[in-house]
């Protein structure tokens, strides 16, 4: 088993995306950490067709993932909304044996610097944790006027925590990449899951992220040990977000000082969707006219 892995759970929306990521990672990845990816069976022939005979990583599939647990339903993972059960696929990505740990990594990430196991285990063996309390983004949406976004992740922290029977301050160990230890996931089924008949498919839901879901395992059974670090990538969660760094000065250039990478989040960056989208053209228009005006707002 090795001891640290890339992974990335993809589908075909994102395969332009997953093409410049992998390129980012022949760039950057001074210590040859293996790389693996994972789509959809049927989405195989796509992913080949996008990124040719690429031998830089190796692909497994989504139903092998979901088939690794003897308590998962593969129907239940057929009838669920993508982006939920994309979520679910990369919790369960250990039970493939192949790593202790893994960096989960996103579509829409790319590295910008050279990066080394260092960066995500420790001398002693462990890794490092995403673990913080998410105040400096939460400062910025408060000072654009957009509350409503630091109000719904407290909800969410607030959510979780409570089933873990944790009270104290409200971590957060997002945003992407995350680094996940076989050991913590295997904690929270062992210790949580199974003494309650179920499994990871039925406990992870759009109000009970698996991101979150890890660091209280992490911290209610300890596996492993705690070691706590800040994000890894400067991530743009939103368009306002973006342009308003941009307008700051901040470039990718500048980033490498304190960060390995960074996330344009698909849900406002179009520009790589494969595809035609499938909103209507009136939706395009208002969600542009948006756009433009967001872009405006950072000048404010």
């Amino acid at each position: 088993m090795k001891d640290l892995v890339l992974y990335c759970k993809t589908y075909s929306r994102d395969f332009l995306r997953v093409e410049r990521l992998l390129a980012s990672i022949k760039k950057f990845n001074a210590n040859d950490i293996p790389v693996y990816i994972s789509t959809p069976v049927n989405e195989h022939d796509l992913l080949i067709e996008i990124l040719g005979e690429e031998k830089s990583y190796t692909w497994v599939s989504d139903e092998d993932i979901v088939s690794a647990n003897p308590n998962a339903d593969i129907k239940k993972y057929n009838a669920m909304a993508g982006g939920l059960s994309q979520a679910i696929v990369k919790a369960e990505f250990w039970r493939l044996g192949i790593s202790e740990n893994y960096l989960c990594i996103d579509s829409d990430s790319i590295f910008i610097r050279d990066f080394y196991k260092t960066d995500f285990l420790s001398d002693e063996g462990p890794p490092f944790t995403i673990l913080h309390q998410n105040k400096e983004y939460f400062q910025l949406a408060k000072n654009r006027g957009m509350e409503k976004v630091p109000e719904d992740l407290r909800k969410e922290a607030q959510r979780v925590q409570a089933l873990f029977k944790r009270t104290g301050p409200l971590f957060y160990c997002a945003p992407a990449p995350f680094i996940w230890s076989a050991k913590v996931w295997q904690s929270l089924d062992s210790e949580y899951l199974i003494p309650r008949g179920e499994s990871i498919w039925d406990l992870v839901s759009s109000e009970y992220p698996e991101t979150l879901i890890y660091g209280e395992a992490l911290m209610k059974y300890k596996a492993i040990p705690l070691l706590a670090i800040e994000p890894l990538f400067r991530v743009y969660h939103y368009d306002w977000q973006y342009f308003l760094m941009k307008r700051l000065g901040e470039t990718e250039e500048n980033l490498r000082q304190n960060y390995s990478g960074v996330i344009y989040q698909s849900n406002w960056d179009k520009a790589l969707d494969l595809g035609p989208s499938r909103k209507s053209v009136l939706s395009r228009l208002v969600k542009q006219a948006k756009y433009l005006l967001r872009y405006l707002q950072s000048y404010i």
